[in-house]
């Protein structure tokens, strides 16, 4: 596993992604001076983002099938958490934009090679936040479960 977003798992058979940008952007708002420089103040942290970049060739990894599960979860509005391999927690994490350039086709259209680049974005405060929204989820999951069960159906 490279990274998780949400149940969505990043690895060589769905979206083996090659590299990885990560930015953080910090808010310092200028005041102008008379006569001397510019007062900043820091006003916290801005826009997180994560860019993955890649490239599929579906005989060997994933294809457009991958890519249109990540297009549903970001038609879905949700936040997801993002994991990488080693557990580490980067936060909720928002689909901003996935793009696909097809290249090298075969003859009826379909690509041997597919470009691709997904934006993701962090939406929580902190990661306090996050677990709050993780929470929310479980807690919700595990009453559909049950009303499931005392329904009479069975899983």
């Amino acid at each position: 596993m490279m990274l998780a977003l949400g149940m969505f798992v990043f690895m060589r058979q769905t979206l083996p992604y090659q590299s990885i940008r990560h930015d953080t952007d910090y808010n310092w708002p200028s005041n102008k001076r008379i006569g001397k420089r510019n007062a900043f103040q820091f006003t916290g942290p801005g826009d997180e983002t994560i860019t993955l970049t890649g490239a599929l060739y579906p005989e060997l990894t994933g294809g457009t099938l991958s890519l249109t599960a990540l297009r549903l979860m970001a038609a879905g509005g949700r936040s997801w958490p993002l994991l990488d391999g080693y557990g580490l927690i980067y936060g909720m994490y928002v689909i901003q934009n996935v793009s696909e350039t097809g290249s090298s086709l075969y003859p009826d259209g379909s690509p041997r090679k597919i470009d691709f680049t997904v934006t993701l974005t962090r939406v929580d405060e902190s990661l306090v936040a996050m677990f709050g929204d993780l929470k929310e989820q479980v807690v919700t999951l595990v009453n559909k479960a049950t009303g499931m069960l005392g329904a009479g159906n069975v899983l």
